[in-house]
Formats: C-alpha cells, sequence, structure tokens
C-alpha cells in the first residue's frame, strides 16, 4: 500500500545513473502517482552547471526507458520543469516530494513559499545520496569529469602512468 496518493520528484536527470534510479524508485514507492519534472534546457541553462547537459529530448527518452522498463510509465506524469517550483505551488495537486539529501533545500525552500501563500506545506520524503565506489556520492558532474561511471564504479586511467618522486635529482637519467 502506498502512502501518498499524488508525490512529485524533479530533477535534470542526465547521465541517468544509479542515484538517479534510487530517487525514482523511493517515489514509487511512496505514491501511488508520481510527477516527475524534468529540468527543461532552459532551466538547465539558468542552473550554471559545471559541465555540459545532454538536450532535454534525450534525458526524457532515458526517463521513459527506465519508467517503462520497471512497469512504472502507467503511474507516471513527467512534466518539463521550467522554473524549480514547478506544480508544486498548487494547492491539491501533489502530497509529497520525493528528494536526495543535496535537493532537500529546494524542497523546504518550496514549503516555505507554500507556507508564505497560505497553503499547507508538504510532507518530504528524503533518500540519502548513493555512494559511489569510493564512498563519495554519486553525481552527474564526477560522471561528466570522467571520475565514475553511472553505477559509481571508478574509471581506471590504464595510460596515466604516477612515478614516486626521484628523491636525487642528479642521478637522474634522461
Amino acid at each position: 500500500m502506498k502512502k501518498f496518493k499524488t508525490v512529485a520528484v524533479g530533477g535534470t536527470f542526465d547521465e541517468f545513473h544509479r542515484g538517479h534510479r534510487a530517487l525514482l524508485m523511493k517515489a514509487f514507492e511512496v505514491g501511488e502517482k508520481v510527477l516527475v519534472g524534468l529540468c527543461s534546457d532552459r532551466l538547465v541553462e539558468s542552473l550554471t552547471k559545471p559541465h555540459v547537459t545532454a538536450p532535454y529530448n534525450e534525458r526524457l527518452k532515458e526517463l521513459k526507458e527506465f519508467l517503462r522498463e520497471r512497469g512504472f510509465l502507467e503511474r507516471a506524469e513527467i512534466m518539463p520543469l521550467n522554473d524549480p517550483f514547478g506544480v508544486t505551488l498548487s494547492e491539491g495537486c501533489v502530497e509529497a516530494l520525493v528528494v536526495s539529501r543535496e535537493t532537500e533545500p529546494m524542497a523546504n525552500r518550496i514549503n516555505a513559499e507554500r507556507t508564505r501563500r497560505g497553503l499547507k506545506p508538504l510532507e518530504i520524503v528524503v533518500i540519502d545520496m548513493v555512494p559511489s565506489e569510493n564512498h563519495t556520492p554519486i553525481s552527474t558532474t564526477r560522471i561528466r569529469k570522467g571520475e565514475i561511471d553511472r553505477e559509481g564504479k571508478l574509471i581506471k586511467k590504464d595510460n596515466i602512468k604516477f612515478y614516486p618522486p626521484n628523491p636525487n635529482p642528479k642521478n637522474f637519467i634522461t
């Protein structure tokens, strides 16, 4: 039995990774219906991310593929997010937000704005960041930098060799 009738989750969902999957799995675990806000290209540009981001249609395709594979597509409503609030400032639209620890501050901003407008705050369901192989959070930025793959495994740089410093540079032969 689901805890909420309708929950919302949002994100860029670029380089669709294990952390994204965990977030969405939690949303479908606690909500009968899940509104998935996918950041529009315009919103992404305003976020000044430290890396390029795949176009909206590419990210949408991966998101739909995941939802279809899990049998969640019928319970999902994907909508473009043109601002960080999406539909969350409408009365009766959703009961809860599902967020990662990293995006929890935005959920708190949403609730502050709802309160300012005389609306009831939404429940906030928070999941911890999913750790990579070296115990630091999986993130799109780390994937784009080539540090980890989408599963959080460290990417080995086979073509880079590390040599210890030469203790006696005078004896260094070139």
